[in-house]
């Protein structure tokens, strides 16, 4: 039973959405983020990385930092680029890229259902981006990035959600990446309570991006209930701000592998130790070569694409972490041939989103890497299995896309 509950969003005047919606704070550094605001004043940036508005020698996790966060969110409130809902409502956010559409409901969900596992994860969160996120959070006093949740779709909740999309949206504009947003208010006190208690029958929600987000949401929560033994649960600061998808709508692109050398090996050793664990043909289409099944992969390496399939027995059909691409690629060849004992940490290994193209893994090794690999994209079934089951995906696992925009909907704590 997952509790969703209405909130006073605040969020931008209607002419200056566009202005402010960013990509979420993690997806660049902070010198992409400073030419990203150049000459944009709106730009919620200023609030989610902070930083750039203070000179580049000051550390990202600074106090300063979060200081000039919380200073440039209130001078936003104060000049009304940002303006509060004076009664609780809940949101469509509707995105289109590249004529897909994916369509969630904004909306607060409850941190004692990311506590009981109502919200699933599956990732380990890291102490030092954790507690980056924790300080913004205090020093904000608000959620300014939206926890990106997905639930196995109930047509009845879809069906009041496309209804109320007829209506006029309050906001409508193109990104710069070409991606369409579309927010509609939901006003109306029955669909709000009818919707929230739709989704009282949803047995789970599952983050899908942002369990750092979440994590230091929760984290803030238990700071404020220890701070006021009284509370009662209903105060904001027990809710974080979330965008809730249907399964059907979410699109998981590919994560692919680039690697510096072959750990030693001669192209002929390192094909041999290979073909121990997959089959291997040589790609003779056009193009790259990019897998449209599971189990398979691309390979460049010596200007040459190559499709590898793994052999039986080289993984446990029945364990949803296992049995995954990534897993199957990083404990059959990364590991055991290259020698890739982490990729969260070893320099040799990089990876690209699938947004950026099969072109730039031949680009990659045509610059000083040495071989690619290209992935069949994991699937949302997966995502939901490997939490069901408890477990956790290998890092980059998963790349959404789009990415949610940041600016469009803050959740103040109190």
């Amino acid at each position: 039973m997952a509790v969703v509950k209405a909130f006073k969003a605040v969020r931008p005047k209607k002419e200056l959405a566009s202005n402010v919606a960013a990509l979420p704070y993690d997806v660049m550094n902070s010198d992409e983020a400073r030419e990203m605001v150049n000459n944009n004043p709106y730009s919620f940036l200023h609030v989610d990385k902070a930083e750039i508005d203070l000179d580049p020698s000051v550390n990202i996790y600074d106090k300063k930092v979060y200081e000039k966060a919380k200073e440039n969110l209130y001078n936003m409130i104060k000049d009304e680029v940002l303006i509060q809902e004076q009664e609780e409502c809940l949101y469509i956010y509707r995105q289109i890229m590249n004529g897909r559409v994916q369509t969630g409901l904004v909306a607060c969900t409850s941190i004692d259902d990311y506590i009981n596992d109502v919200i699933k994860k599956h990732e380990h969160t890291r102490a030092d981006k954790e507690q980056d996120r924790i300080n913004h959070v205090d020093y904000c006093d608000a959620n300014t990035g939206p926890i990106f949740l997905t639930y196995r779709n109930k047509d009845e909740i879809t069906e009041i959600i496309d209804k109320w999309t007829k209506k006029e949206p309050v906001y409508v504009f193109t990104s710069e990446d070409g991606i369409s947003h579309i927010v509609w208010v939901i006003n109306c006190k029955d669909t709000i309570n009818k919707l929230c208690s739709l989704f009282q029958d949803v047995d789970y929600l599952y983050i899908a991006d942002g369990h750092h987000r979440a994590a230091s949401a929760v984290k803030v929560a238990l700071m404020r209930r220890s701070e006021n033994p009284e509370y009662d649960g209903k105060e904001e600061f027990n809710y974080f701000l979330s965008v809730i998808f249907p399964d059907k709508d979410l699109y998981i692109m590919d994560y692919n592998r680039v690697v510096k050398d072959l750990n030693g090996l001669s192209t002929e050793k390192y094909m041999l130790k290979v073909s121990e664990k997959f089959e291997i043909s040589l790609y003779e289409g056009e193009g790259q070569y990019k897998p449209s099944s599971k189990h398979t992969y691309g390979m460049y390496l010596d200007g040459k694409w190559y499709c590898l399939k793994a052999k039986e027995g080289t993984y446990n059909a029945k364990d949803p972490v296992d049995r995954l691409d990534v897993s199957i690629l990083q404990n059959n060849l990364l590991d055991p041939i290259l020698g890739i004992k982490d990729p969260r940490t070893d320099k040799r290994i990089d990876f690209v989103g699938g947004i950026r193209g099969l072109k730039e893994l031949e680009k990659r090794v045509e610059n000083g890497m040495k071989v690619a690999f290209s992935m069949y994209a994991t699937t949302i079934e997966d995502l939901m299995d490997i939490a069901d089951a408890k477990k956790v995906m290998p890092p980059k696992s998963t790349w959404f896309e789009p990415k949610l925009r940041s600016g469009l909907f803050i959740h103040k704590l109190k």
